[in-house]
């Protein structure tokens, strides 16, 4: 398990910094730059901007400047929000982020998780079917358009719901719903299949021989190892739910890490696209190991190697 585990934060760090190079080119290919947009800026005052943080010199001076600092911790001024750190915006916006993010995953999981079990369970029967045609449009149906309809209905046309904000309980039902609509469809098919696979296995007819209570056949023996699927999902899931929830937060104004990443393509802050897709790499992958440790955990017969 310890040999396992520096392996995987060794691979960690090299895809971190993989990510952060291929972000760093890239973003420096796209025609623009961070001063162009400003109103009424004389090419003096753009080349003063640029000499101050460093963008006059050549670009692989500027590679190795940011990722020296970066190793430091130190992603360097907001070219935008001038007077503000990187690190101090992240810090401010991530956890609004992190909150709805994190309330996402665990209704996903619990309604997923649930709703498939019952689907195996009901094999055949209207509430299977039923399950099935809501986990199929879930997967089908793209976010944006969840959070379309539930703005229409909720927020115009019946308005049980705020729309904009997080200001109380009630503001995070919509991005909540429309964040975890996806996931959840997910982790229902994949538990449905998973649990009739071993709902077939000998040891699960050797418990129903034995007078076992349907109860302690699915939660005893059959969902233990049903769950596995779900546990190798959760790393995507967490994926998705960090990109997912940038056009969330857009749509509802919601005032997260999402809308700072948005705001910082589409004004070229460099230094801000860099900290933040660093940031939630360096998240997704670290959260990816865990995943993998928690799977072990579960089901002592896996090698990790």
């Amino acid at each position: 398990m310890a040999k396992y585990i520096v392996k995987r934060i060794a691979l960690a760090i090299v895809t971190i910094w993989a990510v952060a190079t291929l972000t760093f080119f890239l973003m420096n290919m796209v025609p623009g730059g961070p001063f162009l947009s400003e109103k009424a800026i004389s090419p003096q005052a753009t080349a003063a901007l640029e000499a101050k943080y460093g963008l006059d010199k050549p670009l692989g001076e500027q590679y190795v400047t940011y990722i020296t600092g970066a190793l430091h911790g130190d992603f360097g001024d907001s070219l935008k929000q001038r007077g503000r750190t990187v690190a101090d915006i992240i810090k401010m916006k991530f956890p609004v982020s992190a909150k709805i993010g994190g309330i996402s995953v665990l209704i996903s999981l619990i309604l997923g998780v649930f709703l498939g079990s019952i689907a195996a369970l009901k094999r055949g029967k209207f509430l299977d079917n039923f399950i099935s045609v809501v986990s199929t449009l879930g997967i089908a149906v793209p976010s944006f358009v969840v959070c379309t309809l539930l703005m229409y209905f909720l927020g115009v046309k019946f308005r049980v719901l705020p729309t904009m904000g997080l200001l109380t309980w009630k503001h995070y039902i919509m991005p909540v719903a429309a964040l975890s609509f996806y996931p959840t469809a997910y982790i229902m098919r994949l538990m449905r299949s998973s649990m009739l696979d071993v709902l077939g296995q000998d040891y699960m007819r050797t418990a129903k021989a034995k007078g076992l209570s349907g109860k302690a056949q699915l939660f005893k023996h059959a969902l233990r190892n049903a769950i596995l699927p779900v546990v190798t999902y959760v790393g995507p899931l967490l994926a998705y739910t960090v990109t997912g929830s940038f056009i969330v937060e857009k749509i509802f104004t919601i005032p997260g890490l999402g809308g700072e990443f948005i705001g910082a393509i589409q004004g070229r802050d460099y230094t801000l696209i860099m900290g933040t897709t660093i940031f939630l790499a360096t998240l997704v992958i670290i959260m990816n190991v865990v995943v993998d440790i928690v799977y072990k955990i579960i089901d002592p017969r896996i090698k990790l190697k």
